[in-house]
């Protein structure tokens, strides 16, 4: 089971009172908005709004609702732009789904992944901090860098600017705090946030889906051999800078690789699991698109166009300098790469292109339309976005988090709580919408009696 924050970067002069509209709130101190498709969002920090799918156990599934994500906040910002013009500020908003604003400040697109307690974090880290930081060779987002030496194009938005967190490692590759938002004697939660924000949808797809895997094999005690880089900022940064593919990293032990032969040899260690242990036709899919992908960026990374978020926009790069006899200083290159993740799918580059089906997709438009109004029915997402929708359509005002959910308009109502994330139905949460309807009952009768109409007898 996971779920995906994504932040994005916002450009107006007037950013708070947009992310006011954005979020549907004037009070910014507390953004806390979780909402009728099970997800949250809310303000992370500064004036970047994020967003954090619903829990899903389904990797197809939680990709639509990443992408619901970025149709929610593309409605919000149009209504946004509309009351803010009828109150006399008329103003353009841009939303960009990315990793780096123009001041330099860098913000993650999170990922987060439900494991079993009794593996130990230790071991966890060390199996999988390898892999996570050579799997930007196909879940990079690509980015141009002002370096030393001019500019130069990188695989990672993340790989380039590091950002020092509370609570995180030196550098932050799998956050450490234990918080995992279920019952803390069965699970902790992983928190990944080294990833970038992806616009295409089979990156996710690999990033997420790959990963899930291997926290599969070390649930069940699989453990390859010991791939400890020598140091991760240098491993992280060599492999984001070279497009070439062909730069090596130092593990502990003195052996170099390059990115590529450790992702392959992750990806022979998933392959003998799956062989030992059986396997369905998802996981199956995963694995040969896993080594299609790889064998093509060892191939010819071109080939993967239509795929890999640093590959497409690498090549839309190199056609637009080419067109116009740019250079890679020329500004409008810059421009290019930002608008590339602009969430208007009008004017955005990815949403052009997704229009246009020169990208390839993983989900159908009816999916990711149905994800926005509708949460998971297989996990406890859908008894806290079924409890939100009954609370918004009966006007009772209600708190809901992660794990419980209560009626905020009786204070010696107890809250209920969600502790296990693969609880889809619960008697409890029922009742309490049993009750809100019948107080939103007895509210219309009391509304009724005050304006001289007629009173309706009430039903539980």
């Amino acid at each position: 089971m996971g779920s995906i924050g994504s932040g994005w970067g916002l450009t107006t002069d007037t950013a708070f009172s947009v992310i006011g509209h954005l979020l549907g709130t004037p009070d910014l101190r507390n953004t806390n908005n979780f909402l009728e498709n099970g997800a949250r969002l809310y303000l992370d920090g500064g004036t970047h709004p994020e967003y954090a799918t619903p829990e899903c156990d389904d990797i197809i599934e939680l990709i639509a609702h990443d992408k619901a994500g970025d149709r929610i906040l593309a409605e919000r910002l149009r209504r946004a732009e509309q009351r803010l013009g009828e109150e006399g500020t008329p103003i353009k908003i841009r939303l960009f789904k990315n990793n780096t604003d123009s001041t330099g400040n860098s913000y993650g697109c999170h990922e987060n992944y439900l494991v079993k307690r009794d593996v130990e974090f230790a071991r966890l880290s060390t199996a999988l901090v390898p892999f996570l930081v050579t799997r930007q060779v196909f879940a990079g987002a690509g980015k141009t860098y002002q370096s030393r030496d001019g500019i130069r194009y990188c695989l990672s938005q993340r790989g380039q600017r590091p950002l020092f967190a509370p609570g995180a490692t030196p550098y932050p590759v799998i956050d450490t705090r234990d918080e995992p938002h279920a019952d803390e004697t069965r699970y902790r939660r992983l928190h990944v946030v080294i990833g970038d924000a992806n616009m295409s949808e089979v990156a996710t797809y690999l990033k997420v889906g790959t990963t899930a895997l291997l926290l599969d094999m070390l649930e069940d005690g699989v453990c390859g051999p010991d791939l400890t880089l020598q140091s991760v900022p240098s491993a992280v940064h060599d492999i984001s800078g070279d497009p070439t593919l062909r730069k090596t990293v130092t593990l502990q032990d003195g052996r170099r690789f390059t990115a590529l032969e450790l992702q392959m040899e992750y990806l022979e260690q998933a392959t003998r699991y799956v062989d030992a242990c059986g396997t369905s036709a998802e996981t199956s899919e995963l694995l040969c698109r896993w080594a299609d992908v790889l064998s093509k960026l060892a191939a010819d990374p071109m080939q993967l166009e239509r795929q890999v978020d640093w590959v497409t926009k690498w090549a839309l790069m190199g056609k637009f300098i080419g067109r116009h006899r740019l250079s890679w200083q020329d500004p409008k290159v810059d421009l290019l790469d930002l608008q590339y993740h602009d969430l208007r799918r009008e004017e955005g580059i990815y949403g052009r292109l997704l229009e246009r089906e020169a990208v390839d997709r993983m989900v159908d438009e009816h999916a990711v339309v149905h994800a926005q109004r509708n949460p998971p029915q297989t996990t406890r997402a859908r008894l806290r976005g079924d409890f939100i929708r009954s609370a918004n359509r009966s006007g009772t005002k209600c708190l809901v988090d992660w794990t419980y959910i209560r009626l905020a308009e009786d204070p010696e109502e107890q809250a209920v709580s969600c502790l296990d994330p693969f609880r889809a139905f619960d008697e409890r949460v029922e009742c309490l919408v049993r009750r809100m309807h019948l107080k939103a009952g007895l509210r219309e009768e009391a509304r009724e009696r005050a304006a001289g109409g007629p009173a309706r007898a009430s039903r539980p």
